[in-house]
């Protein structure tokens, strides 16, 4: 068993389901959600820490599992991200791992690109920041590539 699995095992707190239905109230119910332990988000944050961008996806970058996942690598491909740079983990090969990024971003969905860090988004947000120059801008400013060459 990974690290990771047998820490996202031991929740912070937990309180039954019946308990939580019982009172009816939405304090009861997010009592109930599942927490990470302080040992499984250390893991997490080393993770995100790895290399400048680190992407949690479906699959890896030479083989994708799903539309998300490969139009995020692609787009790191067209702002000139280095593999040197990048840092990937496939949810798909450890459930706990695919849960537990998404506790600790409190983000529902794969892919979550991190830069320095720092959660940027799913694939939604990382296409509309291509698409209108924010991506570019942040990865210029978080020294991730190198600006572009003035057209003067």
């Amino acid at each position: 068993m990974s690290l990771l699995r047998a820490a996202l095992r031991t929740p912070l707190r937990s309180v039954s389901r019946a308990s939580a239905a019982s009172t009816g109230t939405q304090l009861a119910a997010l009592a109930y959600r599942r927490y990470l332990s302080d040992e499984a988000r250390s893991i997490i944050d080393k993770a995100v820490k790895a290399q400048p961008v680190v992407l949690f996806m479906k699959g890896t970058p030479d083989k994708p599992q799903c539309g998300f996942s490969r139009a995020v690598i692609q787009i790191l491909d067209l702002q000139g991200v280095s593999p040197a740079k990048l840092q990937t983990y496939n949810v798909l090969a450890d459930p706990e791992l695919r849960t537990g990024i998404k506790e600790y971003s409190n983000w529902p969905t794969i892919p979550q690109l991190y830069v320095n860090g720092e959660f940027i988004g799913g694939c939604d947000i990382v296409m509309s920041m291509h698409q209108n120059g924010e991506l570019e801008s942040l990865f210029t400013k978080e020294k991730v590539i190198e600006p572009a060459p003035s057209s003067s």
